[in-house]
């Protein structure tokens, strides 16, 4: 059995109805924020075409309406009276507003997540100032305000420019256990280079820095050991066996009034126990080899961090919220099990792009929800035609295309871009996808696209067969001749049914999916599972 697994669907149904009770170790959310803006997935492009492949990943926007009044009505009669109390204030205080909306959703997630997390376990929320006050009091609601741990800030840029007021540049991370005996290691930072130059400041023979320790016992609590060493008489902290040994190793200097004190070597010490301010962690920009252009994407080491403190090798990570899927990764890497959990076939396919790229076929996972065969991928088409869309884009390695989420696409669901032999620019390809009846002339229309968009292939992707009319359209098209003498034609048409059995598959030259992805750096098994 696959230990790890990959739902698309709305986290709710999924936690309800696939995970079981007191089944996970630590959860990590980082859901929206209510911050009322949508946001784009960027995608990698080849040099010399224009950036038009990018797409709404999600729109951070809620409204009341009659599914945020099902949740309320459902919270109300959970059995957790003071969360069902805080709620109802809520609602008084806020009215039926957008942030009701968002609140009803969290606290409807956030029971489920109680329910799924183990007695030893912990949860991590982040979010920005947006709604982090209300969300903590949810929270207190949820885990009872005596689980609350910490309030971590993570300082996420170096300097942010607001209209009006003060620069915003950190997140809020709420780390709540489940009880009082919940599962923690001891991780250290990096001393901060300030306290290293106030604190290690002498060096001894060999350059090595270290800090000078008190060895006197003088006020200490419980006592020390009364003895005299090299003339000098008083109340010391470690026996004189100790004293002897500390010498003998080098670790003992001495002032000009003679008293010994204790050598602490920096480079023996493990650094700063960590604490709830976390600015040694940089956030991802542009130039980050770690990034995939997913918004809202946070670094590895984030989540490194809270996964090594809150839980051991072997254990179960969640996080239902997952997005491309950085807490997965983590997980992975300190080889732990996870469940990873999203709302769009976007997120799943970079998902999977991602592990398989970071960890290659030693990463076992299954995905559910995602099409399987030909009846489940008509149900995705009658229910949602634009995550059909995406679904269908990823099963030939292709982006999605255009920047707004259901606006016109000029005929394009998707681009692909390959190289020749020998070719210096990369060359497109535009894909059509079809998830309704079609049309005689939708194959010439394709061309016609094709040509427009100067694209050397055009892949048309569809649920139902095409007629053979259309195939002999598709003929039509001729073919795209490669350097090497190797023919391709012009339009291909692709049956999702095709697609899954793998008895087709879009043809081009070089196959490598590279090209049209941001790729993650390969993960060295050697190093993984090492605690920060």
């Amino acid at each position: 059995m696959v230990e790890n697994q990959l739902y698309y669907g709305d986290n709710l149904d999924v936690l309800r109805k696939s995970v079981a009770a007191e089944s996970v170790d630590l959860i990590y959310l980082d859901p929206p924020f209510n911050s009322k803006r949508d946001y784009n997935l960027l995608f990698k492009t080849p040099k010399g075409h224009q950036s038009e492949a990018s797409i709404t990943a999600f729109e951070d926007s809620w409204h009341w309406g009659q599914q945020a009044e099902n949740e309320f009505h459902e919270v109300l009669h959970q059995p957790n009276t003071n969360l069902a109390e805080i709620m109802r204030a809520f609602r008084t205080f806020l009215g039926e507003n957008d942030m009701m909306a968002y609140l009803t959703m969290m606290a409807n997630r956030l029971l489920e997540m109680h329910r799924v997390l183990k007695p030893t376990g912990s949860i991590y929320l982040h979010c920005d100032p947006t709604a982090s006050h209300y969300l903590k009091i949810v929270l207190d609601g949820v885990f009872g305000k005596e689980n609350f741990r910490n309030e971590i800030i993570w300082k996420r840029t170096s300097g942010h420019s607001d209209a009006r007021g003060y620069g915003s540049s950190h997140d809020s991370i709420f780390f709540y256990a489940k009880t009082d005996r919940f599962l923690w290691n001891e991780i250290y930072q990096p001393y901060d280079p300030a306290y290293v130059e106030q604190y290690y400041r002498y060096t001894d023979e060999s350059g090595r820095r270290f800090m000078s320790g008190d060895l006197g016992a003088a006020g200490l609590t419980g006592g020390g050991y009364t003895y005299q060493w090299k003339g000098v008489t008083r109340l010391w902290r470690c026996p004189v066996e100790t004293m002897e040994r500390l010498d003998r190793e080098g670790r003992v200097f001495y002032t000009r009034n003679g008293i010994p004190r204790q050598k602490r070597y920096l480079d023996e010490a493990k650094g700063m126990p960590t604490q709830d301010l976390w600015t040694d962690l940089e956030s991802l920009r542009s130039w980050h080899e770690e990034r995939l252009g997913y918004p809202t994407q946070k670094p590895l080491a984030l989540l490194e961090r809270m996964i090594s403190a809150s839980s051991n090798e072997g254990d179960v990570i969640l996080d239902p919220f997952c997005g491309c899927g950085t807490a997965v990764h983590a997980a992975e890497k300190l080889k732990r099990k996870w469940i990873g959990i999203d709302i769009t076939h976007l997120a799943i396919s970079l998902i999977e792009k991602r592990l398989k790229d970071a960890f290659g076929v030693r990463c076992k996972f299954e995905v559910h929800g995602t099409p399987k065969d030909l009846d489940a991928a008509t149900d995705l088409a009658a229910r949602d035609k634009y995550q059909f869309q995406w679904w269908a884009v990823s099963l030939v390695d292709a982006q999605p295309f255009q920047g707004k989420k259901k606006g016109a696409d000029g005929g394009v669901d998707g681009v692909k871009y390959f190289y020749d032999i020998n070719s210096k620019e990369a060359l497109k390809i535009v894909i059509s996808v079809k998830g309704g009846s079609l049309k005689a002339d939708d194959i010439r229309a394709l061309n016609h696209v094709r040509e427009r968009e100067k694209a050397e292939i055009a892949l048309f992707i569809s649920l139902n067969e095409p007629s053979s009319g259309m195939r002999a359209d598709a003929a039509a098209a001729g073919f795209y001749t490669s350097a090497n003498g190797k023919k391709y034609p012009r339009i291909q048409p692709l049956s999702i049914n095709g697609l899954l059995s793998r008895s087709q598959r879009a043809e081009h030259p070089d196959y490598a999916p590279s090209v049209n992805f941001k790729k993650t750096k390969p993960e060295n098994p050697d190093r993984q599972g090492r605690l920060l």
